[in-house]
């Protein structure tokens, strides 16, 4: 069995990372699988799915100074829409993460949660869940 669920998202910064471990559970939920995998999947260019901790909101906020410091904007680049630094923080990334499930839940470690990073908001986002039993 197969599930596919598209899912929308509104970011309201430039650059944030946006907590999606609801969105996923419900799309879970929805599915009725009990043991498989789910795959979330961004379809932009400039934003990303990514693994991190919950617990203490310092983590994010040091991700992304990190990743300012690593591909900051710089005014030689070329590309006409000027978020050259959104695309490579996203090739960085990544477009997906792939989690278990086991017995109706998702198997994340006592401290994670799946993210949807936005590198060149604000923008109306989506993002799709597919589930494989199995």
């Amino acid at each position: 069995m197969a599930y596919l669920k598209q899912m929308h998202l509104k970011t309201s910064q430039k650059q944030d990372l946006y907590k999606l471990d609801s969105y996923l559970k419900e799309a879970l939920k929805d599915s009725g699988v009990r043991d498989g995998v789910m795959t979330v999947y961004c379809p932009h260019t400039t934003g990303a799915v990514t693994i991190n901790e919950n617990a203490d909101p310092d983590v994010q906020t040091d991700l992304k100074k990190a990743l300012n410091d690593t591909f900051p904007h710089h005014d030689y680049f070329v590309h006409a829409e000027g978020n050259s630094d959104g695309h490579l923080k996203s090739s960085l990334i990544g477009a997906s993460e792939t989690l278990l499930i086991n017995q109706g839940e998702l198997i994340l470690g006592t401290w994670q949660s799946v993210y949807f990073a936005e590198f060149d908001g604000p923008r109306n986002r989506q993002f799709y869940v597919k589930i494989m039993e199995g």
